[in-house]
């Protein structure tokens, strides 16, 4: 059976989406040029990768490059197109030209987050558009399944569920690179990725302030490109304690900061799944999450770590106290967190069921 694929952003989801369908057969895998040209040696090289040049939703070139996307697909001949996200606002005006090859969808988000301005750029019509005109839709949940079939008016027997894959590059390269751990003789807890108004970044900062001196050793990493922190710093117990990245992170520092953690911190407001986790789980880093969109069924049920009620500074700082005191917890959720991430849900395991999946709307189609 023949995939092609085309995926943009999350980068690192595409990554390890991509590589594990690869590891069962052939894989066409189309994406953004200046996005993946500096990545590609993270592809798996049996891939047949076409880079292209990707243009903004705004500019003129789009019914162009729609025109070679297109061209590259009926020459390709593929059995199913997996697009890996819909908000590629443009696609829709191609979608049409596709058929009769089946096409999936994977749907990461069912509603916007508050304050996520990245995806508020793209107008409200498209990514559901995209879902109309796709044959099936996958989601990351079963908790996702419910909310995209309310919110798309989707028979359910298009709508299927495939698991998150671990996102093991940053792992990898720490490991290329002989990086280890950086004795800091503190309690290390990181919150990392796109800070927006949903991620919670102002219950962490409470939750801080009242831990008090409980951890009297705790630094806590904010890193990543968002809303600034240093605008929420009246909330800051200590302000000594934080080490603020506001901008984009660098991979080998990435990699760096999640060896350095002793914990990494969920604390969003709302959610749908989480592409941090499945990092920290690679590197068997033990986590305190929240209980939002489909987190609690993913750290809970694999003790990965603790899951507190949302918008509770209180109950944060609680968990945050008790990972600190318990070197046997950790070691037992950042143990069980690396096995969720190499025997459940590593990236050739969830390509083979993904395989399994194109199979079935093949034969059905």
């Amino acid at each position: 059976m023949k995939v092609l694929m085309i995926g943009s952003e999350p980068a690192d989801y595409a990554i390890a989406f991509a590589n594990g369908v690869a590891a069962h057969g052939p894989l066409t895998l189309v994406l953004p040029r200046a996005r993946f040209a500096d990545l590609r040696d993270s592809l798996d090289p049996k891939i047949d990768l076409h880079l292209m040049d990707w243009p903004r939703h705004r500019s003129l070139t789009n019914p162009a490059f729609l025109w070679r996307l297109t061209r590259l697909i009926r020459r390709e001949e593929p059995d199913i197109i997996h697009l890996l996200s819909n908000t590629a606002l443009w696609l829709n005006a191609a979608l049409p030209f596709w058929r009769p090859v089946p096409l999936l969808t994977t749907v990461h988000d069912a509603r916007l987050h508050p304050g996520d301005r990245d995806t508020a750029t793209l107008p409200a019509w498209s990514p559901r558009l995209i879902v109309r005109q796709s044959d099936d839709i996958v989601v990351h949940g079963e908790g996702l399944r419910q909310q995209a079939l309310e919110a798309f008016s989707l028979p359910p027997d298009r709508l299927h569920v495939l698991p998150h894959p671990a996102m093991p590059r940053y792992a990898e390269l720490a490991r290329a690179r002989g990086l280890r751990p950086r004795p800091r003789g503190k309690f290390n807890v990181l919150m990392f990725g796109r800070i927006f108004a949903y991620k919670g970044l102002d219950l962490l900062m409470q939750a801080e302030a009242l831990i008090g001196d409980d951890v009297p050793d705790l630094s806590i990493v904010i890193a990543g490109r968002g809303d600034d922190p240093h605008d929420l710093s009246q909330m800051m117990g200590q302000s000594a304690r934080y080490d603020i990245r506001h901008r984009f992170i660098p991979d080998a520092e990435v990699a760096q900061l999640f060896l350095d953690a002793d914990m990494v911190v969920l604390p969003y407001r709302e959610a749908s799944q989480s592409g941090v986790l499945p990092v920290a789980a690679t590197f068997g880093k033990p986590v305190v999450v929240t209980d939002v969109g489909e987190l609690r069924a993913t750290v809970e049920p694999n003790d990965m770590g603790l899951v507190v009620p949302p918008d509770d500074p209180g109950a944060l700082a609680a968990a945050i106290v008790r990972m600190a005191r318990d070197d046997a917890l950790r070691a037992r959720c950042g143990e069980a967190a690396q096995e969720w991430a190499e025997r459940v849900v590593a990236p050739p395991i969830v390509g083979a069921e993904a395989r399994r999946l194109y199979a079935r709307i093949v034969q059905t189609a």
